[in-house]
């Protein structure tokens, strides 16, 4: 978009095609001229001294240019006043038929009159310039749009409420306080002064470090939910693998054969399981091999599994005791119980009366396990839950701060690296102007998060607190 300028722009807000009505936004100083420009009222004059805001006003729209000053279509105009708007700015918002050409039309106009097209995202940049909301609070808007699930909604509503804005603002403080306290020890470094007592300085790292993991940790989770849980189904060929898939998505996504290593590839899925988005992954059945495309595919699972933060565990209770629990622990070999879940399923159950449940579970009791008949739909339902209780959705509190954004995870990941240079740098002793120096990289990527610009806030934190003269 290139060099802030405060010209006035224009562009179509809602989605693209025909529908009933569409949505015209203009913002910049000249938004009320322009509009005025091409708007009349059914009854009775409107001027730009008259303008009321928050206030939608019924007329038209027309051609100034043309002879006759030909109407283009019946519009709802709603105009608002700085810095009252979503920008920031002067801003008009006109409610027309949603005929794409209608839409094209008033455009036209509106360019015609002095305003111009807007730049991808120069409505929400115009925002984030003019403070109505920080870089985190602008990229929660694109993700509340995007949403398609409760669990995204909550999160994306929550950052654009400011709650992840907010725990970074407490985390710079206390970091601002420190460096500023740093920074005034080289002022007085003939005295031998220390401001910044370095057992508080190690306690407020330590804390501010434990509180960074903890953003950072909870990435996986965020990122996760954002685009779908991953859920993989692993275990051995013909356990039912693709018929489980199958039965949690309600369609015949999967072929299903009684033939061993039908599944050579992934089948990805995404279902809504509860306002929750999950991305399940069908993989090829783990077995001995020297086919070479199966081999592919087997590799191919275990990468799946290594990626999921989920994995169904299928198990063939009609192979007997001692094969499942060998299909058992091949799949619990390949599982990272720090950052994964195994939920253990066994499977056919209708098909063996006879396999000794209680002793299964008794092998492995610390590892959550269903027996079901993935042609069961009161099963699958029971698995659904389980699937559900186990994905941690159900702890997540309406003011959780979570880490959906790569970018921000970046960021988290430098400042932890600075932060850990400062402790470094205290353990050998190094004087204050370097430790200050890895503080205040840390600052600057933790306000790269929000936007904020951290030397000037450094140099404002010194002079305002102290009386550097004294």
């Amino acid at each position: 978009m290139g060099i802030y300028v405060n010209d006035t722009i224009c562009a179509i807000s809602t989605a693209s095609g025909t529908g009933a009505i569409a949505v015209i936004r203009l913002s910049g100083e000249r938004s009320h001229e322009i509009a005025l420009s091409v708007f009349r009222k059914k009854t009775g004059a409107l001027n730009i001294n008259d303008i009321k805001d928050y206030k939608a006003y019924f007329g038209e729209v027309f051609d100034p240019k043309s002879e006759d000053n030909s109407m283009v279509d019946e519009v709802l105009v709603t105009f608002f006043k700085n810095p009252h708007s979503y920008t920031g700015e002067d801003s008009v918002e006109i409610s027309c038929h949603g005929s794409v050409y209608v839409q094209q039309r008033i455009l036209e106009l509106l360019v015609n009159q002095g305003a111009r097209l807007a730049g991808p995202g120069e409505f929400s940049k115009r925002a984030f310039i003019n403070g109505k909301f920080d870089l985190t609070q602008a990229e929660a808007v694109a993700d509340l749009i995007s949403s398609q699930n409760e669990a995204s909604h909550r999160i994306a509503v929550n950052q654009l409420k400011g709650g992840f804005s907010k725990e970074l603002r407490e985390l710079r403080a206390r970091l601002l306080d420190l460096t500023s306290l740093l920074e005034l020890e080289l002022d007085f470094s003939e005295e031998d002064v220390e401001f910044a007592g370095r057992t508080q300085l190690r306690e407020i790292l330590d804390e501010s470090l434990r509180h960074i993991g903890k953003l950072t940790d909870s990435f996986r989770l965020g990122n996760a939910i954002k685009n779908g849980i991953p859920v993989a189904i692993a275990g051995e060929t013909n356990a039912g693998k693709s018929t489980l898939l199958n039965a949690i998505l309600g369609e015949e996504r999967a072929i299903v054969s009684d033939i061993e290593g039908t599944t050579r590839d992934t089948i990805e899925e995404t279902f809504n399981i509860n306002g929750t988005l999950y991305r399940f992954i069908d993989t090829a059945g783990i077995r001995e091999t020297s086919e070479t495309i199966e081999k592919i595919g087997i590799e191919r699972t275990f990468r799946k599994i290594s990626e999921a933060d989920i994995i169904l565990g299928v198990l063939d209770l009609t192979k007997g005791y001692e094969n499942v629990c060998k299909s058992a622990d091949l799949i619990i070999s390949k599982i990272d119980s720090r950052k994964q879940t195994l939920l253990l399923v066994g499977n056919k159950h209708d098909l063996a009366a006879s396999f000794p449940v209680a002793k299964l579970q008794e092998s492995y009791h610390n590892i959550p396990l269903a027996f079901i008949s993935a042609k069961d739909t009161t099963d699958i339902e029971t698995l659904k839950s389980l699937i559900i209780n186990h994905s941690n959705i159900h702890k997540l509190t309406s003011n959780e701060a979570l880490v959906t954004n790569a970018r921000h995870y970046e960021a988290l990941v430098h400042a932890a690296q600075s932060l850990r240079h400062v402790h470094e740098g205290m353990d050998m002793n190094l004087s204050a102007d370097l430790l200050a120096e890895d503080l205040k990289q840390g600052l600057y990527h933790l306000g790269s998060i929000t936007g904020e610009v951290t030397n000037d806030e450094v140099l404002g934190n010194i002079f305002g607190r102290f009386c550097v003269g004294k």
